[in-house]
């Protein structure tokens, strides 16, 4: 939980638009009431039955995840893998190698 409440206070004070972080399923109730009463947009995938994925961010950023339509992150396309990657304030430079290399082994 203390990278739930890192990721929360970075995003309060302006240093990241969007924050994941993967935490155990049964924390889901007080990540939601944390989420609700500082009236933060958010958005949780189940990831298998103990984990869930928690998105949390500017409105726009959490509208786009929900936009991929997908829960599990190795399902993303190279494009969404990209945005994605932008948006939570990965290194611009890694992202468009990544994305390249996406591209690339969907060729081969």
């Amino acid at each position: 939980m203390n990278v739930f409440y890192h990721n929360l206070y970075e995003y309060q004070k302006g240093l990241r638009n969007l924050s994941l972080c993967t935490l155990k399923a049964d924390n889901q109730p007080k990540i939601e009431e944390r989420l609700n009463k500082e009236g933060v947009a958010y958005l949780i995938h189940y990831i298998g039955e103990e984990k869930i994925n928690v998105y949390l961010g500017d409105k726009a950023c959490i509208d786009i995840v929900k936009s991929f339509n997908k829960v599990n992150l190795y399902e993303l396309c190279p494009q969404e893998d990209f945005i994605l990657g932008i948006m939570l304030g990965y290194d611009r430079l890694k992202q468009c190698e990544r994305y390249l290399n996406k591209c690339s082994a969907l060729v081969n």
